[in-house]
């Protein structure tokens, strides 16, 4: 009675591990009896439907499938799937396949093609001409929101987007980019990774700039001249010599280039004795006979910290005749710091090889149009441009910060005040410099101590850099302005730039 109860369960646990279904291929065990009937039965109702159909791939390069998935009910027939959607929308059990309305968009982006040939292409693709073309009608911005889209874009692509965001000075659109390189296929390419320090480097965060360049797999010389000259620009000079000294401990040999770099750092450190001692050394220690690019680095590492004596005594005893550019640098300088003297002797010597210099300054010229002062000041993803154009304008008003910088110390400066008119009204044509301008609106348009990134196309003036120094102690915010020559970080009432620029 035992085994009659046993051997039906044998059975049916055969048939449910059977590969084919409803058959079982056990053998009969022995002395035990098969019943008449089994237990399970296959279905078979022909009419049902299979749960999953159109099966759909989107291209060779992305092999995901996508399913549409059917209801399924007793004795519904063949029914037009398009009025279906139209009439009854269902709520949607997955990721379906693209209908024909998003090909069509698809194609019409695409300029007409199929959107599968352009998803995931590198470099070759049509969506990577398209981009391509857009950098190069100046619409960067619009392709990087392409590219955030999921447009596939290629090498070319990436290095004339880090091109572009460094020429523009763009670092929000810039970091954007760079984002957009990490997830792509090139993330770890040398030439890319040595673009992006160079696109930091030109917008000034050498912060961000160092911290790509740490983690390139391979350096080349270009890459170690390229942060130490943008420490230079960037007046961090301390930063850019203890960078070589990595560089000389890494192995590298320093050629010509290298030390026309070092020297820059020099002297936007102030380093004269650590200058002239890499300067010796490029003769002594590594045989590199100097160009004219080292004189005008040497002098300019006595010109920055002042020594103007020194630098004449310089440039008497080069093994080289002086050229243009040297008497013009030695000019500079001493206008700079207010030696006359040296400075007219500097002109003459500079009219003795180019005439023109002096005919120029003769010859009477029409009176020309001044320039106005342009300030972009980028803020919450845009840049704003400020244009001096009514600088009496008595309805501009910022009093209240004025007063501060007066009770902090600031004395307006009006020799940078080029008009023929009064003390009191000079002062007030100060506080209307479009830098200014800048600044106040950044302090109200942005949340407190946030970064304040301005681009001036003229070289700051002495009164308004003094200014801004005592801004940022004020205000409590870094402020870095981009002027024709250099980058001055404004922090705590100090300037990178050493009040030299």
């Amino acid at each position: 009675m035992a085994a009659s109860l046993v051997c039906p369960s044998l059975y049916t646990s055969a048939s449910r591990i059977s590969p084919d279904f409803g058959r079982p291929q056990t053998p009969n065990p022995i002395n035990l009896r098969r019943p008449k009937t089994p237990l399970l039965r296959p279905l078979k109702s022909p009419g049902l439907r299979p749960l999953c159909a159109a099966y759909a791939v989107p291209n060779a390069d992305n092999p995901r499938i996508y399913r549409r998935r059917r209801r399924v009910a007793e004795g519904a027939g063949p029914r037009s799937t398009t009025k279906d959607r139209t009439e009854n929308p269902r709520r949607k059990q997955g990721r379906e396949a693209p209908s024909k309305d998003a090909r069509n968009l698809a194609e019409n982006r695409a300029g007409g093609e199929p959107r599968e040939q352009s998803l995931g292409s590198v470099g070759g693709g049509l969506e990577g001409a398209d981009l391509m073309g857009l950098l190069q009608e100046g619409r960067v911005e619009e392709a990087v929101g392409y590219m955030e889209q999921g447009v596939g874009a290629g090498y070319a692509v990436f290095g004339a987007l880090l091109e572009s965001c460094g020429s523009s000075k763009s670092l929000d659109l810039g970091k954007r980019v760079h984002d957009l390189l990490r997830r792509s296929r090139f993330p770890g390419a040398v030439d890319l990774s040595e673009k992006v320090v160079r696109m930091y480097v030109n917008c000034g965060s050498m912060r961000d700039a160092r911290r790509v360049f740490d983690r390139m797999r391979e350096k080349d010389m270009s890459s170690w001249h390229l942060m130490i000259n943008g420490y230079a620009a960037s007046s961090q000079g301390n930063d850019g010599l203890l960078l070589f000294e990595q560089m000389r401990k890494a192995g590298l040999l320093p050629d010509g280039e290298t030390f026309t770099a070092v020297l820059a750092a020099c002297a936007s450190a102030g380093a004269v004795k650590q200058g002239l001692a890499h300067f010796d050394s490029m003769r002594k220690e590594f045989g590199i006979v100097p160009s004219v690019e080292h004189y005008l680095g040497v002098i300019d590492v006595y010109g920055s910290s002042g020594h103007l004596c020194e630098a004449w005594d310089f440039v008497e005893k080069m093994p080289i005749e002086p050229t243009l550019e040297i008497w013009e640098a030695l000019r500079n300088h001493a206008r700079i710091h207010g030696d006359l003297e040296l400075e007219d002797r500097a002109e003459e010597l500079l009219v003795a090889l180019d005439p023109s210099q002096a005919i120029a300054k003769k010859l009477p010229l029409p009176p020309r149009r001044k320039h106005s002062a342009v300030n972009m000041i980028g803020e919450k993803n845009k840049l704003s441009e400020y244009r001096c154009i009514e600088p009496y304008k008595e309805e501009v008003n910022s009093r209240g910060l004025n007063g501060q910088m007066r009770e902090a110390g600031y004395v307006p400066d009006t020799r940078y005040v080029l008009h023929d008119i009064d003390e009191e009204a000079k002062e007030q044509a100060l506080q209307y410099h479009s830098e200014r301008l800048a600044i106040a609106y950044g302090l109200i348009s942005t949340p407190p101590r946030t970064t304040l990134r301005i681009m001036k196309n003229l070289r700051i003036c002495g009164d308004c850099h003094n200014a801004i120094k005592i801004m940022s102690r004020i205000v409590g915010r870094e402020l870095i302005v981009r002027d024709n020559k250099r980058f001055h970080h404004f922090r705590d009432g100090q300037c990178s730039c050493g009040d030299f620029w």
